[in-house]
């Protein structure tokens, strides 16, 4: 099966207190903002909690007026790198989609908000992520090229986190059970 017939997202998490530092070598080692500073909005649907049972999800984003359906499989770890299984399509009508899941079983279980701005280095995607529960940098590529650009960018491979933004609030909610139980950023700094 090719590549093209099994998508694959392919990436590490590393946390960053200072993205600045990190966009700094992004331009001093060639590399190109790809999309400016934006915000999204995840939303990840389930029915009776089976595919985060299964390690899957659902997610729906909004971002700048695009609107994007995607499926992520269970997650596996090969060279050190997050590996599963990603596809995705665009939405034009992100309100009919949530309708469309919550007609065959599928509802809103969790929303995470991020402020992101993307990057090309090499062979790998850049992503620049600011959470409410703090900065992380998202390397996508092949894994020998994704350690290139960890070094590069000056941050540590030992600190990759194998987590998803969901799991990662979920651990937060547990040390702080009066977070709220979505992850999303205060009204008033939008």
């Amino acid at each position: 099966m090719t590549k093209a017939e099994r998508p694959e997202e392919v990436e590490v998490k590393i946390p960053a207190d200072d993205l600045e530092r990190v966009r700094e070598k992004l331009r001093a080692g060639a590399g190109s903002l790809r999309r400016a500073r934006h915000s999204e909005i995840n939303d990840l649907f389930d029915s009776t909690g089976r595919l985060a049972a299964s390690g899957c999800a659902l997610r729906l984003r909004r971002a700048d007026g695009t609107h994007v359906l995607t499926f992520k499989g269970p997650v596996r770890f090969e060279d050190g790198v997050k590996r599963r299984e990603e596809r995705e399509t665009v939405v034009s009508d992100p309100e009919q989609m949530e309708a469309i899941l919550a007609a065959v079983g599928f509802a809103r279980r969790f929303r995470y908000e991020k402020r992101r701005e993307e990057w090309d280095l090499s062979d790998c995607a850049i992503a620049l992520d600011e959470t409410p529960i703090g900065n992380f940098v998202e390397i996508e590529g092949e894994p020998s090229s994704i350690r290139r650009a960890v070094a590069a960018l000056g941050l540590d491979f030992a600190a990759a986190l194998p987590y998803s933004y969901s799991k990662l609030y979920e651990l937060r909610r547990k040390e702080d059970p009066s977070l709220p139980p979505d992850m999303t950023f205060p009204r008033d700094r939008r």
